[in-house]
């Protein structure tokens, strides 16, 4: 695991020789500085070639689904909503709709049935009347997140990271819970594809951040392998 610059400042501290300390530690902060960088710029160098291919290769999937979404109800194809990203900035979320039109105002009558508990950080519930029939499959095969390689493209989101959190849910965030919000969200995550919402806040919380600690780009493409078969097999999905 990588040592924490601020490792080597307290060791130069704590050393007879200061001065040789302090040169030693510039060059390992320059050195640790250089490597972040450059694993940033692989990252965000992986976001814009696999979402503009994944816009320009499911584009038949995007013409279908909002065909699809019309042909239920004749409600907007898209959703946007606002999420908190990377450092507590708002953004734009898209999704296809796959709920009522009024999924919101119907939601405080549902708080009860919180699969996550009425107190909980997160509101999941399976079974929720709210979504449509053909927002169901959407989510089944997370189809309905396919809008946000938009996002990724733009700069607001990563192919993999935290799933961004609403504000509402932040408000109610301990300090230990906002170290989620260092990175860009994404996509998909740890937690995505290892139970989705059957995994608890706390331990999504836990997943996100083993991930920060040890994000790099052969991460990420190992993480996205691993999205594929745990979409097609949708458990935790709904």
């Amino acid at each position: 695991m990588e040592t924490d610059p601020a490792t080597y400042w307290n060791q130069a501290n704590h050393d007879g020789n200061v001065e040789k300390w302090s040169i030693r530690a510039r060059r390992k902060m320059k050195i640790w500085r250089m490597t972040t960088r450059l694993a940033r710029g692989l990252k965000r160098l992986l976001d814009i070639c696999a979402s503009s291919a994944g816009l320009l290769c499911f584009s038949p999937i995007f013409l279908i689904t909002a065909i699809l979404i019309k042909i239920e109800d004749g409600g907007p194809v898209f959703f946007c909503q606002k999420r908190v990203g990377a450092g507590g900035k708002l953004f734009g979320m898209w999704k296809f709709r796959s709920m009522i039109m009024n999924a919101d105002q119907v939601k405080d009558q549902l708080l009860a049935q919180n699969q996550h508990g009425q107190a909980g950080v997160t509101f999941k519930m399976k079974d929720d009347p709210r979504i449509t029939k053909v927002g169901k499959w959407l989510r089944k095969l997370s189809v309905d997140e396919f809008p946000q390689f938009y996002n990724v493209l733009r700069g607001d989101m990563s192919l993999v990271g935290p799933r961004p959190p609403l504000p509402r849910e932040v408000a109610t965030y301990k300090a230990s819970h906002l170290r989620r919000l260092r990175i860009r969200p994404g996509i998909t995550c740890l937690w995505q594809i290892g139970g989705r919402a059957e995994i608890d806040f706390e331990g999504q919380v836990r997943l996100d951040l083993q991930y920060i600690r040890s994000s790099s780009a052969a991460y990420d493409i190992l993480i996205l392998l691993k999205t594929i078969p745990a979409v097609l097999l949708g458990k935790g999905a709904y």
